[in-house]
């Protein structure tokens, strides 16, 4: 069987390590009922997630070679396989019970994902991935970090966050110029916004293209009581902000 030549313009770097991959399938911990693995490939992951039972799995692959190659080498992905691009699935109408998703993503379009898992944020209950190790270290860092940003609160509103593992570029084929990491994010449904969530992202987003500036000059845009803007809160940064800071800045926003 003829391997799946990676492609570049896919941002396609396939894992070949199988005990990295036997320890991100082993990293996933909610008993969902749907399973969703992005990107599988060659099927490095694949081997392992079918064999979980009690949960309806499947797989999106873009690549058609891959696809291909899927359906040749894992006759029980039958009917399994979605040939299409994750960005444009609409989750919500496919699943109606909680879904996990899992996969060692394209890094040309990561973030993307991680918008698309936070926009369904009320059926993706689990998330298990490997990222370019910068954007993993965004997503989970901390107020304070230099690396701290819009993806980091919007996730961190609703998600807890895990940096699980660090993975070499020679696990990889063909090795990609980068480190990786693997992370895990777990809804936790005791985080909940009190504002609007459509204004929390416009300030947060507001806050951070301004990073370098104080968000008393990067949020005089929004319409405060008078004096509010005199708060210590807006001296600082964006960056040494928590998701609460921001929520309680939006909370006293008025209306125009």
């Amino acid at each position: 069987m003829r391997e799946v030549k990676p492609k570049k313009y896919l941002g396609q770097h396939f894992l070949c390590d199988t005990r990295i991959a036997q320890d991100i399938v082993n990293a996933l911990q909610t008993p969902n009922p749907n399973l969703l693995e992005i990107g599988p490939g060659m099927g490095v992951l694949t081997q392992y997630l079918l064999t979980k039972e009690d949960v309806r799995f499947s797989v999106v692959e873009i690549d058609a070679e891959s696809v291909a190659y899927l359906k040749q080498k894992f006759p029980s992905l039958a009917g399994k396989i979605i040939a299409d691009d994750f960005l444009q699935l609409p989750l919500h109408e496919m699943y109606h019970e909680p879904l996990t998703i899992i996969g060692n993503f394209p890094y040309n379009i990561s973030s993307q994902i991680l918008f698309k898992i936070y926009e369904n944020k009320e059926l993706v209950t689990e998330m298990v991935g490997m990222f370019q190790k910068e954007v993993a270290e965004r997503i989970a860092a901390a107020p304070g970090k230099k690396t701290y940003g819009i993806l980091s609160v919007l996730l961190q509103a609703y998600f807890d966050m895990e940096y699980l593992f660090t993975v070499h570029e020679n696990s990889f084929s063909p090795p990609p110029k980068v480190k990786s990491a693997v992370i895990r994010m777990k809804r936790n449904p005791d985080k909940q916004l009190h504002c609007d969530e459509s204004l929390f992202k416009k300030v947060v987003k507001t806050a951070f293209n301004q990073r370098r500036k104080t968000i008393r000059n990067s949020l005089k845009i929004f319409n405060f009581a008078n004096g509010f803007l005199q708060q210590e809160i807006f001296n600082a940064r964006p960056e040494q902000l928590s998701v609460r800071d921001f929520e309680f800045i939006c909370q006293n926003i008025m209306e125009d």
